[in-house]
């Protein structure tokens, strides 16, 4: 019988995997650098959690939820999306009662049952910024353009940044009111989804993508036309701010977000050059979460950014992500006296934290040669007979073809001198 993985899912194989480490490692840097500390959440929760946080008219939790019953007659929800995740964490091990803001990232996988296609799959790597406690619009615009210098740090241009402000429980109301009846009137030239949309989430239909929809949602009337005067106060502000950091950006009224824990500040980055997935990242404030988990009233904004999604993006580019894969070192033996000296020297290079190898198929020389040429080495060293002898072994430059002999016992020593 022959296995595949499953449909949506991919293995990440060398040398794919060394791009996403680079990208990994120069994150973390950076959000090290903003004091966002690293939070690991479990990857399946009670169904509820998300139920309640992200919304049950949600296409997230009516469509695209992997949820099963455990062994004890639990609903379980493998995590569709992380801010849900780390609100509960939040909230169960009582972080409000520590210094706030409390500023959070994560990496991990996520699971949605949708379409597979290019940057889209069942099982996908997110990147997630939070940052709770603090209503302040300072700290909205310092996570958008932390998101965005992230983009820059990797390389990334030609970005566009879309805002928009999408209320609060205070003046929403009123505007999905007079939505609905703008939608209710167009009823007929919805696409079907769109038209149980408008009971149900009507702020679905403004992100709808169907051409006749958008054509419709061009004369619904804007939210930013009913905002009270906390959300036109707190919007005006994260555009100040946006502008003393020089962050251009575009207000985008028919912006809105997919989950219904989204409040006030709304925003989207994208890139042209992904076709119809052109958006990189997005996120947005959820004042409103904390109170519907927990029974608190703590604010937070934060943002994602899909890794699959963000290498393509690169890729697309032709950006270099980190060095080529290669090793440092491959030790080329002759006999088995000379192989037990160069296992014992490959064991103590490893642990001077030099990359090395060594033959285990006992092949030729040439054989040898040719896997070290293949796993891209710097230098090889032959080892056989004669070099125990003389308590020698020769390093060769692969690039350069350079040789030159040296003591055993000063070839750490020697490699720690020509390996940057």
């Amino acid at each position: 019988m022959k296995f595949n993985a499953p449909r949506g899912t991919n293995d990440i194989l060398p040398p794919a995997s060394f791009k996403w480490q680079y990208v990994e490692q120069k994150t973390k840097e950076i959000l090290l650098a903003y004091n966002y500390d690293e939070i690991r959440t479990p990857l399946f929760e009670y169904t509820e959690l998300f139920q309640r946080g992200i919304g049950e008219a949600t296409d997230v939790v009516e469509k695209e939820m992997y949820t099963f019953e455990d062994k004890g007659g639990r609903s379980i929800t493998l995590r569709p999306e992380g801010t849900a995740s780390v609100m509960r964490s939040y909230m169960e091990n009582k972080i409000y009662g520590q210094a706030q803001p409390t500023k959070y990232f994560y990496m991990g996988p996520m699971f949605r049952y949708e379409r597979p296609q290019a940057g889209r799959s069942r099982q996908f790597n997110q990147l997630g910024v939070e940052a709770i406690g603090s209503h302040d619009p300072a700290l909205d615009a310092e996570v958008i353009s932390l998101g965005i210098y992230l983009l820059e740090a990797l390389g990334l241009n030609d970005l566009e940044l879309y805002i928009n402000s999408i209320g609060c429980v205070e003046c929403r109301p009123a505007y999905i009111s007079i939505l609905k009846k703008f939608l209710n009137s167009h009823h007929e030239k919805l696409c079907d989804e769109c038209a149980l949309r408008i009971d149900k989430n009507p702020l679905r239909v403004l992100d709808c993508k169907n051409k006749s929809c958008q054509t419709i949602v061009e004369d619904a009337p804007l939210i930013t036309d009913h905002l009270c005067n906390d959300c036109e106060d707190h919007f005006a502000e994260v555009k100040k701010y946006l502008d003393f950091l020089e962050v251009e950006y575009i207000v985008l009224p028919s912006l809105v977000r997919g989950l219904d824990y989204y409040t006030n500040t709304a925003f989207e980055v994208k890139y042209a050059g992904l076709g119809a997935q052109d958006t990189i990242f997005g996120g947005g404030r959820y004042n409103g979460l904390a109170q519907e988990i927990g029974g608190r009233d703590i604010p937070g904004i934060g943002f994602a950014i899909g890794i699959e999604r963000l290498i393509l993006t690169l890729e697309a580019q032709d950006i270099k992500l980190g060095a080529e894969n290669g090793i440092d070192l491959y030790l080329t033996v002759i006999g088995d006296k000379a192989k037990k000296v160069a296992f014992g020297l490959t064991d103590e290079l490893r642990k001077n934290n030099f990359r090395v190898e060594i033959d285990y198929l006992d092949r030729s020389v040439r054989s040898q040669m040719k896997s070290a040429d293949r796993m891209n080495a710097e230098y090889t060293i032959i080892m056989g007979e004669d070099e125990l002898k003389n308590n020698t072994a020769t390093i060769r430059n692969m690039v350069s073809g350079e040789e030159a002999e040296f003591k055993l016992d000063r070839i750490v020593d020697k490699m720690k001198e020509l390996v940057d």
